[in-house]
């Protein structure tokens, strides 16, 4: 499933290629993959919201790319956010060139340089395309559950909020006792932290020394600053190996991420660790396989 690097990757290279440009046509070979604000699988609905607006900016919340448009007159006109679930791919293609299975086509308009057709593209068809009214409205993104519920982005916070989110997460910590839940069950809980998913989790508890099924109320604010700054760090390099491929992750030009060449973690089950030498282990935390090394990490 692309992470928060890859979705970054993404609107970063998307960004040039769409910014500007007027949403012409709307075509949904598969109807199911376009949702409005209000919940319903409706083509013309999306239709409405969607064509005549220009792209003004392209960005990312969590893993949801985001697509802010401007309405004439330079007005707010929504935004259309694609979330990517396991196989999504959003490309940018010239006319004519021939999309792999493409759910969802805007044809933007023509800048100078030719026009452009923007493919929603998801072979498992479990990522969803939504558009949503402008305003603070029942159907615009800030009423959107998930949207609204999104933590903090992790490569834009403080040590110490990082701490408070993971040992007093939401509602439970309010009555000032620590969490009792597994760390990595709270790095991959977007309500904690916007972003984190399977990989980069596994990456930054070998970094930080922890495993995965320590439970986060019993770390040191010592061991969680280590962990926060692995997060940052492996983010951060993510980003700038333009994310990870596996299998079907490409960016918004179709090229493959390169930071799978510099897993320590994830995946490696079985394998010797690249520091010590133990042979990496495997257990499952919050339904997810979890890879991590019983010398270098501790609970």
């Amino acid at each position: 499933m692309p992470e928060l690097p890859e979705v970054e990757t993404i609107a970063r290279t998307l960004a040039p290629d769409v910014e500007s440009r007027l949403i012409l046509a709307v075509d949904a070979p598969d109807q199911s993959a376009l949702v409005t604000g209000s919940g319903a699988s409706d083509v013309e609905a999306f239709r409405q919201l969607v064509v005549g607006r220009r792209i003004a900016t392209v960005g990312r919340r969590g893993k949801l790319l985001l697509l802010h448009l401007q309405a004439p007159g330079g007005h707010d006109g929504g935004t259309i956010a694609v979330h990517l679930r396991m196989t999504g791919r959003v490309l940018a293609l010239a006319p004519g060139e021939a999309p792999v299975r493409p759910r969802v086509i805007l044809t933007l308009s023509d800048r100078g340089e030719g026009g452009l057709q923007l493919v929603f593209s998801d072979v498992r068809r479990f990522g969803r395309m939504h558009a949503f009214a402008p305003g603070g409205g029942s159907d615009s993104i800030e009423r959107w559950p998930f949207y609204r519920d999104l933590g903090p982005e992790p490569l834009a916070m403080s040590a110490l909020e990082f701490r408070q989110r993971v040992l007093y997460p939401g509602a439970k910590g309010q009555d000032g006792r620590k969490s009792k839940a597994r760390i990595k069950a709270l790095l991959l809980d977007q309500t904690v932290l916007a972003g984190i998913g399977n990989i980069y989790a596994d990456e930054a508890l070998l970094r930080a020394g922890i495993r995965p099924d320590a439970v986060a109320g019993g770390l040191s604010a010592r061991r969680l600053d280590r962990l926060f700054a692995a997060v940052q760090a492996v983010l951060t390099r993510a980003i700038a190996e333009n994310g990870s491929s596996i299998r079907d992750y490409r960016d918004a030009h179709g090229d493959a991420g390169a930071f799978q060449n510099h897993f320590r973690a994830y995946g490696r089950g079985g394998e010797n660790c690249l520091d010590c030498g133990a042979v990496m282990r495997s257990l499952r935390v919050a339904g997810r396989t979890s890879t991590f090394c019983p010398r270098c990490q501790t609970a």
